[in-house]
């Protein structure tokens, strides 16, 4: 009975050996492809619009009515017309023909611009719909509503109005926490001039002149406002009291101890998925829904920015929007919550490296930008206050946001399903077991033997 019972146990040892080897096959073979290049469906999805951005620019805004990223990944161009679409064809892009051209949707929002302001309200041009989508929030009135509705009537059928829960306001309150006593907001991204460095945030979280501290008693004074662009824009430069931003200025935090570098900066493309960082609500996903939104604040309206269906709440103003290691903007405001979602807006971050004549701060290894105030093709951002130090992060990774042990480190290499590292251990001990089943048999074999023979001598 001893007997058959070791049997059993040894040949479920062997089944399970064998099963190993296959499983560590498989995850080296699954490492091996995810360690190659990605296909063109897998790369940043900035550079796939590319081809979609430079059709409009070609074909022209009379032609054309904006560009998306599509469900598969390939860029979409809406055109006006079957010549348009067959060379968008051609191109490689999907062609969507559409009735109204960007000439008359951008029409249609300066109209709504020209129209007496109503706090409260918000609207952009829907790409993928051809109209333009005109919000307004609870806090606007029936009159108003009702005065905004014939506006929208009298530029015709692709103005969509519609209610929207919550209310449209600034996010004042990111990664890091900075506060003053207009309030709290969220470090966006270092940059510098070339002479000092600062930290770009939203314009709303305070003048020029405001105080900022990073601390909640007002001990760790960390620098000053400089220059401010609220309403009509949205982005701000504090200057830091040192003049330096310090190590890890090229790492965005996203809470947990963690930081993602940040190699370059780009303009948000339609479709694109992105992710915030803030101090209140920590790290959030979601997709760019339109661009050049315009937004009635109580305080005034901003023109020009990325509109997103990320979540983001008080205090995570000015915190940083990026997809992929690569900047896209800092937040400006919206409405609803992280519970039960929302819509969030982003001052784009070109257009505020532009107007303040700075770059992002770039790693060493991405070092070289242009000079001054262009902005830099490849550079990198920074998370806030300079407190981030990772061991080992790589552009556009996440890694801890201070040094790890080099156990740590090892441990969490040799459980990436990205190395071959765990499917050779499977592999390894595998291997080990089925030779120890080989040996233990054996072993038992020529212990019968001479138990057999043993029995017969004498």
């Amino acid at each position: 009975m001893r007997h058959a019972r070791r049997r059993v146990v040894r040949r479920v040892t062997r089944l399970a050996a064998v099963g190993g080897l296959l499983l560590g096959g498989a995850m080296v073979a699954q490492a091996a492809m995810a360690s190659e290049t990605p296909p063109a469906s897998a790369r940043p999805l900035a550079a796939r619009d590319d081809t979609g951005a430079a059709l409009v620019a070609r074909l022209g805004t009379a032609r054309t009515a904006g560009s998306w990223i599509g469900a598969d990944g390939r860029p979409v161009v809406a055109v006006t017309d079957t010549t348009a679409a067959r060379e968008v064809r051609r191109a490689g892009a999907e062609a969507k023909v559409v009735t109204h051209s960007m000439d008359e949707l951008k029409s249609a929002t300066a109209t709504l611009r020209s129209a007496p302001r109503v706090p409260g309200t918000a609207w952009a041009v829907d790409y993928r719909t051809n109209r333009v989508v005109v919000r307004a929030d609870r806090t606007v009135s029936a009159g108003d509503w009702s005065r905004l509705s014939r506006v929208a009537t009298g530029i015709g059928g692709f103005v969509h109005m519609e209610r929207t829960k919550g209310t449209f306001t600034t996010r004042l309150n990111g990664a890091q926490p900075i506060l003053s006593t207009g309030g709290r907001c969220s470090a966006g991204f270092n940059v510098t001039n070339g002479q000092s460095e600062f930290i770009l945030t939203a314009g709303h979280c305070g003048p020029s002149g405001s105080v900022w501290f990073a601390d909640n008693q007002g001990n760790r004074q960390l620098g000053t406002t400089v220059n401010s662009a609220f309403p009509g824009s949205d982005f701000s430069l504090v200057q830091y009291d040192g003049g330096k931003a310090g190590a890890g200025a090229d790492v965005v935090a996203v809470g947990g101890g963690k930081g993602v570098r940040i190699t370059g900066a780009a303009d948000a493309a339609v479709g694109q998925r992105v992710f915030r960082s803030g101090s209140t609500s920590g790290l959030h996903d979601g997709q760019v829904t339109a661009l050049n939104a315009t937004v009635n604040y109580p305080e005034g309206t901003v023109t020009g920015l990325i509109e997103t269906n990320v979540c983001a709440e008080p205090g995570d103003s000015g915190g940083p929007l990026f997809s992929e290691g690569v900047a896209l903007g800092v937040t400006s405001g919206g409405n609803g919550d992280c519970t039960t979602g929302g819509t969030t807006f982003f001052q784009p971050v070109t257009k505020a490296l532009t107007a303040l004549g700075v770059r992002l701060i770039v790693s060493a290894q991405n070092a070289g930008g242009a000079p001054g105030g262009t902005p830099s093709p490849a550079p990198s951002a920074a998370g806030a206050q300079g407190a981030m130090t990772p061991s080992a992060a790589t552009p556009g990774s996440s890694a801890p946001v201070t040094g790890t042990s080099e156990g740590s480190t090892l441990l969490a290499r040799l459980t990436d399903t990205r190395n071959v590292g765990p499917g050779l251990l499977v592999i390894a001990g595998s291997l080990i077991a089925l030779v120890a089943t080989r040996y233990i048999r054996a072993e038992q074999d020529r212990k019968a033997y001479q138990r057999h023979y043993s029995a017969t001598w004498g």
